[in-house]
Order: structure tokens, then sequence, then C-alpha cells
């Protein structure tokens, strides 16, 4: 049976992912350190890695989201503040936060752990931490320009006053390109 790599994750409107864009390019510029950016038609929130999967098990996966969305109304969320994985001194992700309704996100997400368990995923053993990541470092990245990124996140103002609604949660599927990573929803469950 086809292996399916995947995830699941909620997708952000075209609007916000343009946003987001103006602070990649914002960043772009004032840094020389190799960033592999994250092309903004691709920046979505990912609530759950699954990696390969069997394309038979779909379906299974598409349920378990159902359950784990049951009686969930749309989430009003923002976009909030840059940061940086895992700390200023080694940058490895930037990113951006999010505000809003993140307490009834992060308790969806618990849900779809504990509705995945049955199929065989194992829970994340880190909590989740809703962000949208911006860019990775690349591997050839300097000590020094790992921290020279670090300090200018810090030093980049970035405050937003847009909220976006969050209708919907996806299963995708991610195929893995030289040009970059290739998204495509395999199955969406509404929320409300």
């Amino acid at each position: 049976m086809e292996e399916i790599r995947s995830f699941i994750a909620v997708a952000l409107p075209p609007e916000i992912r343009d946003k987001l864009a103006l602070i990649q390019g914002r960043l772009r510029a004032g840094t020389p350190v190799p960033v592999k950016w994250v092309e903004p038609g691709s920046l979505h929130l990912t609530l759950k890695f699954l990696g390969n999967i069997s394309a038979g098990l779909t379906g299974r996966i598409t349920a378990a989201i159902g359950q784990a969305a049951r009686g969930e109304l749309p989430l009003k969320l923002g976009i909030d503040g840059l940061g940086v994985f895992p700390n200023p001194r080694h940058v490895q992700v930037v990113w951006v936060g999010l505000s809003g309704d993140v307490t009834r996100l992060v308790d969806l997400q618990k849900r779809l752990e504990t509705a995945l368990t049955p199929l065989g995923f194992n829970p994340e053993r880190r909590p989740f931490a809703p962000h949208l990541t911006l860019g990775r470092v690349r591997d050839q990245a300097t000590p020094p320009e790992r921290q020279a990124l670090g300090e200018l996140v810090a030093a980049t103002g970035f405050e937003d006053e847009s909220s976006f609604l969050i209708d919907a949660v996806y299963l995708m599927r991610s195929q893995l390109t030289r040009e970059g990573p290739i998204y495509t929803r395999l199955s969406s469950v509404k929320l409300g």
C-alpha cells in the first residue's frame, strides 16, 4: 500500500500569509544568515506531524480528527510577536506566535493526540507550543550568525491587530521536492 508523508494542520487566510511574508522580507533583508524561509503560500499551523502513513489509514485519521473536533466552535486567532527556538544565542527556527483562542487551540490539539493514540500514533512528548514557522536556519550557519539572527529577531518590532477564524482542520500530504515541500489537502473536518 502507498505510504503518504502527512500531518494535521489548520490553514491561514491569504491576508495573514501576506503579512507574514512582509515580516520574512524584513528579516531576510536584515541578515546574511543562511535561512530556509518557508514559502508564504505554504505557511500553516501544524497540530500534529504524523510521518509516513498508509494511504488506507486516511479515513480513520479523518474520523479521529472529527472526534477531536466534535462540538468545537471556530477559533479566533491573531498573529502576535516574533520568537526563536531554542534560544536567541543558537537560533534554529524563527517563528511568529499566536494570540486569541490559544487555550482552546491547545485543548483541541490535546484531544487530537488522544483520538489518534488508538491508531498507533504516540502522543508528542513536548508540550504543544502554537506557532507559525517562518524559517529554519541552515546547518552551515555559524554560531555568531545564529546569535546575530537572534538579536535581529529581538530587535524587529512586530505588532499586528489582525485576527482570523479557523473553521476547519485538515489532514495534509507533504511531498518533499528539491524546490521545497508541496502540501495537498487529503481531507477536512469543519469546526462548529
